[in-house]
């Protein structure tokens, strides 16, 4: 009936995350620039986010879907015009927020398509994964369009965690 491989990450729109903003407990985010780089910034300031919230032992799961979804951004979120991309205010956006026993990455990007998976021609076999990897990591994803005055739209993945204790225990490092 429908087309094979593209079915299999429906329902792609979910909405947002199935958590209430108001009852965030941490939440930090990072401006990142319009080049390749930024995949490495976003690394750095999710490494060093998840140390703070002593949840580094998440780390690598998170820093691999974080890693696909702003180079998702930067790939096909971003307008180019002539070759040349336009200055916006901050292009691409990334949101960590985490609530009791759940962790949402979330990054903006400008562009109003919605997220594919790998079902196009267009691109190379080495794209077209990403997705598949967030939906292989994160526990449930999906994305909006953005409202009112912000255009584009976030795609966010969402983690459990085990509730934050007190601090880290000592045996962790």
């Amino acid at each position: 009936m429908g087309t094979n491989g593209s079915t299999m990450l429906e329902p792609l729109r979910q909405g947002l995350p199935p958590l209430d903003p108001a009852t965030v407990s941490d939440a930090a985010s990072c401006a990142l620039p319009p080049r390749y780089e930024a995949v490495r910034e976003a690394r750095q300031f999710t490494r060093g986010t998840l140390d703070q919230w002593h949840m580094g032992e998440r780390f690598d799961d998170i820093c691999l879907v974080v890693s696909e979804l702003v180079t998702n951004a930067l790939r096909h979120g971003l307008p180019s015009v002539n070759g040349h991309r336009p200055a916006q205010d901050p292009p691409v956006r990334l949101h960590l927020m985490r609530w009791t026993e759940r962790l949402v990455c979330a990054v903006r990007d400008p562009s109003h398509d919605s997220p594919v998976a790998g079902d196009s021609d267009d691109f190379s076999a080495e794209s077209g994964r990403g997705l598949f990897l967030v939906d292989s990591f994160a526990d449930s994803w999906g994305w909006h369009p953005l409202a009112g005055t912000l255009s584009g739209k976030v795609v966010w993945a969402l983690f459990r965690v085990p509730p934050a204790s007190g601090g880290a225990p000592a045996s962790d490092r």
